[in-house]
């Protein structure tokens, strides 16, 4: 009895000793070697984990970038010190960028926008979209239920009077209230580029003047007081070249419906 006990403890411990050996040597030879700059990088990024940069997340990021796949310049959410230090890291340097923003092409707030009816249905921006155009008068301008808000993870974005408002300082250029945004009003801008049309409608300057007090009507006026062209129109909707655009602020002098827009650089 005691001899049959001693030969399976002896079998299981010389199982257990040569499954041990096993693993040991497996893990050697199978090892996946990591990059250590890998957690430096890591550490270093916000781990907001927005999907800026083009990946997953930010340990995505971290990876690409250490196999340099990546820019260094791709996070928006850390800025420049970031970019700096992930430079000095991975001995890379960036090339320049312009600091951008979203920002909200609408002036649609209720005192200027008139409404077809009263939405007392599910609070979001698609659902209300999806009947009649929403709530609006103007089919293109901006619902106001507040998708892009609660897409933002930096709380950038706000609703006023039925009209949501970037608030420029904090917008960190993650992207996700422009893919929120059924309407397709807000967009990527360069963050000093200070006047912006903030309209989208593509309707007729009569039909616009019907529906919002501050749509473009495509009346030309600023196009023809800007000094270095940088106005055009898209249909009857005027739009800002922000690569020609000095800041000169003519065109929203010249405009008469207050379409345009002045956004302090911040």
């Amino acid at each position: 009895m005691v001899e049959n006990l001693i030969i399976s403890a002896s079998v299981v411990g010389g199982l257990g000793l040569l499954f041990g050996l096993g693993l040991s040597v497996a893990s050697k030879v199978f090892e996946v070697k990591v990059d250590e700059r890998v957690a430096k990088v890591r550490e270093l990024l916000p781990g907001a984990n927005c999907g800026a940069c083009g990946q997953s997340g930010c340990d995505a990021y971290a990876e690409c970038l250490v196999e340099g796949k990546c820019d260094i310049n791709s996070c928006p959410v850390g800025g420049e010190e970031l970019v700096k230090q992930l430079g000095e890291i991975l001995g890379v340097e960036a090339a320049p960028t312009t600091a951008r923003t979203a920002r909200v092409k609408c002036s649609g707030k209720y005192e200027n926008c008139k409404q077809k009816f009263d939405y007392s249905g599910v609070e979001d921006c698609i659902a209300a979209a999806n009947l009649y155009g929403g709530p609006s008068a103007c089919t293109y301008g901006c619902v106001g239920l507040g998708n892009c808000v609660r897409a933002c993870p930096f709380d950038a974005i706000v609703i006023i009077d039925g009209l949501a408002k970037v608030i420029e300082s904090k917008c960190k250029a993650c992207e996700k209230c422009v893919a929120a945004c059924p309407k397709g009003i807000i967009e990527m801008v360069p963050k000093c580029n200070e006047y912006t049309v903030a309209c989208k409608s593509l309707d007729k300057g009569a039909v616009v003047r019907k529906n919002c007090s501050v749509g473009c009507i495509g009346c030309r006026k600023c196009a023809k007081v800007c000094p270095v062209d940088a106005i055009t129109f898209e249909g009857t909707l005027a739009k800002i070249n922000p690569d020609v655009c000095t800041n000169c602020g003519e065109c929203m002098k010249a405009c008469p419906v207050n379409a345009i827009k002045l956004y302090k650089c911040q």
